[in-house]
């Protein structure tokens, strides 16, 4: 074989790790912005989409409210933060983020237990359909009209641009429950082939 050869064949074996790796991916992402739900600024930055979904509003006191209190990044205003507090935005982040680093426990345990592996890969791949209903529901996910003639669809904004990111979490998600779901199916011929082998009558 050329060096490309060997190349290819090296590389046509790395799904193994890619695999693994997608998966490792999925549980720092749940961890990372799961973690940043308990800060405020990120539940403040999360108010558009939550109030504006009609799966999610119900957890705010007063979803029509939130464009009047909306800060930037880094920034402190205590009447804001007050009113946020009021509106319910930190609980309903706090547990959103604790439901987001169960999801990546579940994700990592994929080693341990298969099947806890596999409802964390089912819940990554549900995830995404969530957030990415925010297209149609949050009109802060596009450009808004200030004069410029690119604005609304297909112009996303910063929120909507990594709102559409999510495709390639639902993607990956795919390929960790089809590998959980084949390693299942492994184990359990195995476990089948073993018990047909036990059970066998031996000879005198």
């Amino acid at each position: 074989m050329s060096k490309i050869d060997h190349l290819l064949v090296s590389l046509s074996r790395a799904d193994r790790l890619g695999t693994n790796l997608i998966r490792i991916s999925i549980a720092i992402v749940f961890i990372w912005i799961g973690l940043l739900k308990f800060v405020p600024f990120e539940a403040d930055s999360i108010t558009p989409m939550v109030a504006r979904s009609p799966m999610m509003s119900f957890f705010y006191k007063h979803p029509q409210q939130y464009k009047d209190h909306m800060t930037k990044e880094g920034q402190l205003v205590p009447a804001s933060r007050e009113w946020q507090e009021q509106n319910n935005t930190y609980r309903f982040s706090r547990g959103l983020g604790s439901v987001e680093l169960f999801i990546a426990f579940l994700v990592l345990l994929n080693p341990i237990s298969r099947k806890a592996g596999l409802i964390g890969g089912l819940l990554s791949f549900l995830t995404p359909f969530v957030t990415l209903s925010f297209l149609v529901t949050t009109p802060e996910a596009w450009v808004p009209a200030l004069g410029d003639a690119q604005h609304g669809f297909p112009y996303l904004s910063g929120m909507g641009r990594l709102i559409i990111k999510d495709t390639i979490m639902l993607a990956g998600a795919v390929v960790v429950v089809a590998d959980c779901a084949r390693k299942i199916l492994e184990e359990r011929q195995s476990e089948s082939a073993l018990r047909m082998k036990t059970s066998r009558p031996t000879l005198p």
